[in-house]
């Protein structure tokens, strides 16, 4: 399971880095026709303390997919981290989400993929077995 965690954490790194490239260099993305993107990546909720939300997502995904080799090779102290980091990122994608909907009207296609790839991670999270606690 944490291979497949993996799996789902590098598409997500793929994905946030491409956004972030492409906010750094100040293009302008229109997923396909739509204004979306823009309105999205262009809004003052597209970064924090000028860093864009994309990067800051690139570096939960990296850690996430770190956690997850780690945890596949059997380190106990990534198998217990593993949870949080994704509870993070879940929670966050849940502010991003509603900021699409409800503050800003509109939807980047990538930012639903993003938040595609942080749902199946948690449902993965939720899924994988507790460790025991030590003693026992």
């Amino acid at each position: 399971m944490y291979t497949l965690a993996e799996l789902i954490a590098l598409a997500g790194l793929a994905d946030a880095i491409y956004l972030t490239v492409q906010a750094l260099t100040g293009e302008t993305l229109t997923c396909g026709g739509s204004p979306d993107c823009f309105r999205v990546l262009g809004s003052a909720y597209a970064r924090v303390a000028g860093v864009p939300v994309a990067g800051l997502g690139a570096a939960a995904y990296f850690g996430v997919f770190g956690l997850a080799v780690f945890a596949a090779c059997g380190y106990r102290r990534a198998v217990q981290l593993f949870p949080w980091a994704v509870t993070g990122m879940f929670l966050a994608t849940l502010w991003l989400l509603f900021v699409q909907a409800f503050v800003l009207h509109a939807f980047c296609r990538y930012c639903l993929f993003s938040a595609a790839a942080t749902f199946l991670l948690a449902g993965l999270a939720v899924a994988l077995p507790r460790p025991s606690p030590p003693g026992l």
